[in-house]
């Protein structure tokens, strides 16, 4: 099959070329205005009892979000002085009705809460119309240059304040990233490829993959919100998957040009065999991210739908657009070539020749002699940098999460500092009560539970009352979180309900909906690799092998995130706040990102060996040709998506920040010390053994099996070792 797809791109090549060509500019016009339509919420359970609680109080009390918090400050008068009360409610007074649907000040109520400890300093919280957080966004920006009061300093903050300021700073920082990781990219192509024309066809594909996604994800926000922090996986996975599918679908066509295979044969050959693998890829990869749709956080689901567009236009485009490339180009792909400032003298003709002269299959053997000492060495070492996170913290995003000085956060920061604590992301309990006596009861108990220091009805309509309750410590901690847990078990008035809600209850909710789900997720991409693994290598020796391995890379990056940014070392370096957490479900995306590309590693890694096992039979030889061919392809794709992750590292968002930090210590390990030493010893200890299949397995593998296509085989190695020969490597 795939052999006649390559030759069918062959012979339609300029067809091909051109439809991609219009997919690009369509794309480009109307893919990228997708980033109007993004939203930066979506972290919170819908179906949890939080968000039942925020959907009752809004039908039946109104809604009441702290959208902008307005601190004024000054420095002689307090909020005693007229002076003050009348600059402040003049202002307030004076705004559009249409926009701010509801002012609260402490004059309106006469909070002690809106009130600083040197009553120097008072904030006002107002409610802006608008269905979503875009409509409010829009009504913050009409507004905000009427905030000033005459004679007072003015900061703004809030939930919509604070949702903005993320999503400007996520679109400099994207913004930022190309910039720099373009340039870096197109040299590293070009250093990597050996020839400027071979290393235009990568960026080609990652083009489709980026700019199809965008499509894809547009159409999607008018089904249901798509997350902004979506284009970041969009754009890792985009280049990335086009850089490694473009490594090695060029890197096999030369290998076929190389021994003397005309353009249509060598494009079918190369189909039939990096092709296939490239498909399997495809598919593995996009199953890890088919992991995220299980959950029912917009955010994580935003992040699956993302990945999984960039992953599908990525694998179409390796599959169809390559192909036509490289048949438009044949020879040519090593045009304008820089080899000759890289090497003393030109590759060989036959690269087959040079196997066992390579660096990767004298490593492989160096390691295959001592499988013991490096398969207990690398595991003791992989397993001392996971330990740190069994004690790991989850918690959740406040305005820390944006840089130090950022006016938002300043407002949060002083709230909180300088005024009753959490005065703005109160626990909220919404009642339902037949009789006022039920209610008071209630609330007579709720302020008895250890940890409250206040709570008090703010809100009545009908039978339904809402109670806010203060307390003191911070929102995202595991003691809030206990805290909202014991209010919860607290009864509810006679024949009536309460249902506990806020931005604490929200965390608990979402940490529960995680730690309910997250097995139910790895079970399926656990099982769903497993089935894929074996289909391609005919083994089910291989697919544990490979998911443990996969663990192993995954808990020693999991492990420095909790060194880092639970306990805040690097936290200079690296320019954030530490909270004392992890954002639950930035290590799950991590985990289905991460996962899909170590399993990416592992179908190129094992394709060779396969292909080279099943021409001589011998495990050995096969593991050190097969690293030999795939070594430098998979640590020069390693290095070159390192180069896109990296850059959001240095994010001015943490969770951001995170993720970049996260990915290239797992893609960095899993490529070199995976990769290059526990794979050729954990191979070598199993021998024939990692190809066993039960006998049912094995016909069901020799009927429907995805194996590499071998019509014609490259002829046999001299695999004697050489030593005075200067590897090609």
């Amino acid at each position: 099959m795939f052999e006649r797809l390559g030759r069918t791109m062959v012979h339609r090549r300029w067809w091909v070329i051109g439809l991609a060509a219009a997919f690009l500019a369509f794309g480009g016009i109307w893919g990228t205005r997708v980033f109007g339509s993004l939203t930066t919420g979506g972290f919170d359970d819908p179906v949890g009892q939080s968000s039942r609680a925020a959907a009752r109080a809004e039908a039946t009390l109104g809604r009441t979000g702290n959208d902008a918090v307005v601190l004024y400050t000054s420095r002689s008068a307090t909020v005693d002085d007229p002076a003050f009360r009348r600059a402040v409610t003049k202002t307030l007074q004076a705004l559009p009705h249409d926009v701010v649907t509801r002012t609260v000040t402490y004059w309106s109520t006469g909070s002690p809460a809106l009130v600083s400890h040197d009553r120097h300093a008072t904030y006002a919280v107002l409610t802006l119309a608008g269905d979503d957080e875009a409509q409010r966004g829009d009504g913050l920006d009409e507004i905000e240059d009427e905030l000033a009061a005459p004679g007072l300093r003015t900061q703004v903050g809030g939930a919509t304040t604070v949702d903005r300021d993320i999503r400007e700073r996520v679109a400099s920082d994207i913004a930022f990233a190309e910039t720099i990781s373009i340039p870096v990219l197109l040299v590293l192509l070009v250093l990597v490829f050996g020839s400027v024309a071979a290393a235009s066809l990568p960026l080609a594909i990652g083009a489709l993959a980026i700019l199809g996604a965008f499509t894809a994800l547009r159409v999607t926000t008018y089904l249901t919100d798509v997350s902004v922090f979506s284009v970041n996986v969009v754009t890792i996975l985009g280049l990335g998957l086009a850089i490694d599918y473009g490594l090695f679908m060029v890197g096999r066509f030369r290998e076929e040009i190389a021994r003397g295979l005309d353009v249509e044969d060598a494009v079918a050959r190369t189909m039939a065999t990096a092709g296939r693998t490239v498909a399997v890829s495809g598919v593995t990869v996009a199953v890890s991210l088919a992991g995220l749709l299980i959950f029912p956080m917009a955010f994580l689901r935003s992040m699956g739908l993302g990945g999984l567009s960039a992953v599908v236009v990525a694998m179409v485009a390796a599959l169809t657009v390559l192909p036509a490339l490289l048949a438009a180009l044949g020879p040519r792909v090593d045009a304008l070539s820089v080899r000759r400032l890289l090497l003393r003298r030109p590759p060989p003709a036959l690269p087959q020749d040079e196997v066992a002269h390579g660096f990767w299959y004298r490593l492989a053997h160096s390691i295959m002699r001592r499988p013991v000492v490096y398969a207990t060495g690398v595991l003791a070492v992989l397993l001392l940098a996971a330990a740190p996170f069994l004690r790991v913290e989850f918690g959740g995003i406040d305005p820390r999460v944006l840089p130090t000085g950022t006016e938002s956060r300043v407002v949060s920061e002083t709230v909180d500092r300088d005024f009753v604590r959490n005065g703005q992301v109160p626990i909220e309990a919404i009642v339902t009560s037949s009789g006022r006596a039920g209610l008071e009861r209630y609330v007579d108990t709720v302020r008895t539970v250890d940890g409250v220091s206040g709570a008090e009805v703010t809100g009545r309509s009908g039978d339904v009352a809402r109670v806010t309750i203060m307390y003191d410590g911070d929102p995202i901690s595991p003691r809030s979180r206990d805290l909202v847990s014991r209010i919860r078990a607290l009864p509810a008035p006679p024949g009536g309900e309460a249902l506990v809600g806020g931005q604490t209850a929200q965390l608990a909710d979402q940490l529960d909906a995680v730690g309910r789900l997250l097995p139910w997720m790895a079970l399926f991409i656990g099982g769903a690799g497993f089935v894929l693994l074996f289909l391609a290598f005919g083994s089910v020796v291989l697919p544990v092998k490979a998911i443990v391995m996969n663990i192993l890379s995954l808990g020693a990056s999991f492990g420095a995130l909790v060194l880092i940014f639970q306990d805040g070392h690097l936290s200079d370096l690296l320019d954030f706040t530490s909270t004392g957490t992890l954002e639950a479900t930035q290590p799950i995306l991590v985990l289905a990102v991460v996962f899909g590309l170590s399993m990416d590693y592992e179908v190129f890694l094992m394709s060779r060996i396969r292909e080279e096992y099943d021409r001589t039979g011998d495990n050995t030889a096969a593991v050190a040709v097969g690293l030999q061919r795939s070594g430098r392809i998979i640590t020069s794709a390693a290095l070159l998506i390192l180069v896109v992750i990296g850059l959001f590292s240095v994010s001015g968002i943490t969770f951001i920040k995170l993720i970049g930090v996260a990915m290239l210590i797992a893609v960095l390990v899993d490529a070199t010390i995976v990769r290059a030493l526990l794979v050729p010893a954990t191979m070598r200890l199993l021998g024939n053994a990692n190809w066993w299949a039960p006998a049912p397995l094995r016909r069901f593998y020799a009927r429907h099996g995805l194996r590499e296509g071998d019509d014609d085989p490259p002829s046999t190695p001299d695999l004697r070792p050489a030593p005075a020969r200067t590897p090609s490597d």
